[in-house]
């Protein structure tokens, strides 16, 4: 982590823990907005405006919440307004770097070889945890805001008529149930796995591991009749719960020992699951190989870096004698 804008310690999954064991994790820091005026958004401070290839952002493919902002820049079709750099997979001791392994490249602005140095650029005494996504801004040469949850309504909203206006992850007349949902699932399922993972007790293990299940439960339940969580469209529930879910059996499962069932086990989630990866451009955003090499370079969790063969993936990917109209995004 950065101390005072130096590298001080090297990278550990646990961000920090309560007296019981319990993993928590950091609150985000940079919670500036991009507006269509530039004025300020919820949180943050003002002087970020829309505008085309004024914006850039970070990320790496093992983490859910980077892939979120993917998802939601690829289902508003914003790919020629806001540039992208993908990482390398690996969680170095100084955490993420840029490289070319298949699916990576090099920081394009900077010439950087590690994310932290945007964060020392954006806040020269930086202290904390160095994380992705990364919303930088290419006119101040700084970052607008790291909190994915923010980045994904951004990328709804905040672009008008530059983004894609037909789709809308967050319709006003849902809101209350989306942030409902959101709610029910962050820390017992998004939030939870990790819980489960990096629990430093027996105790805090269980705990999480009993939600996390729960969690699956009450997914199984609520999508029985239904093709996503809330209303009859896709929103960024969906996005949130299926950046979880196709991990799931990828690393969670074995790595994080969340392993009482698999994602197959809940029919209605697999095919949830397998419906959401087969929207246009979404399995754009999901690379298993950088998933697997992610996780299992932690050290801390598998300090052999031996990477597992499995599992096969034909619960995910649709077979090819299924119609893909089959699995046809909801307008």
């Amino acid at each position: 982590m950065l101390i005072n804008g130096k590298w001080a310690k090297d990278f550990q999954p646990v961000q920090d823990e309560d007296e019981q064991g319990r993993f928590l994790r950091q609150t985000s820091r940079f919670r500036s907005w991009i507006t269509l005026d530039g004025a300020a958004g919820p949180t943050g401070t003002d002087g970020f405006a829309a505008a085309t290839e004024r914006y850039h952002l970070y990320v790496a493919l093992i983490c859910p919440w980077a892939s979120r902002t993917l998802m939601a820049r690829k289902l508003k079709k914003l790919e020629r307004v806001v540039s992208v750099t993908v990482v390398e997979p690996f969680l170095y001791d100084q955490c993420w770097r840029f490289g070319n392994y298949p699916g990576s490249q090099p920081d394009p602005l900077y010439g950087y070889e590690w994310v932290h140095q945007l964060y020392t650029r954006a806040d020269p005494h930086y202290t904390g945890q160095v994380t992705v996504p990364v919303l930088w801004d290419k006119k101040t040469h700084s970052i607008v805001n790291n909190e994915s949850a923010d980045i994904v309504r951004m990328f709804n909203s905040a672009f008008g008529p530059l983004a894609d206006e037909c789709v809308d992850l967050y319709p006003e007349v849902l809101r209350d149930e989306i942030d409902w949902v959101n709610e029910r699932l962050y820390q017992s399922f998004n939030n939870g796995v990790y819980q489960a993972g990096f629990a430093t007790s027996q105790f805090a293990y269980e705990e999480a591991l009993t939600r996390v299940f729960d969690s699956l439960a009450f997914l199984e339940h609520s999508l029985t009749g239904r093709n996503f969580l809330v209303g009859d469209r896709l929103t960024e529930a969906d996005i949130r719960a299926f950046v979880t879910l196709i991990r799931f059996d990828v690393a969670y499962h074995g790595l994080f020992k969340t392993n009482l069932a698999h994602i197959r086990d809940y029919p209605h989630v697999q095919d949830y699951m397998r419906r959401i990866y087969a929207i246009p451009g979404v399995s754009e955003t999901v690379n298993f190989d950088h998933i697997k090499q992610g996780y299992y370079s932690i050290k801390a969790l598998n300090p052999t870096g031996i990477v597992p063969k499995g599992p096969r993936l034909n619960h995910i990917i649709i077979p090819a004698h299924e119609s893909p109209d089959t699995w046809a995004m909801a307008k």
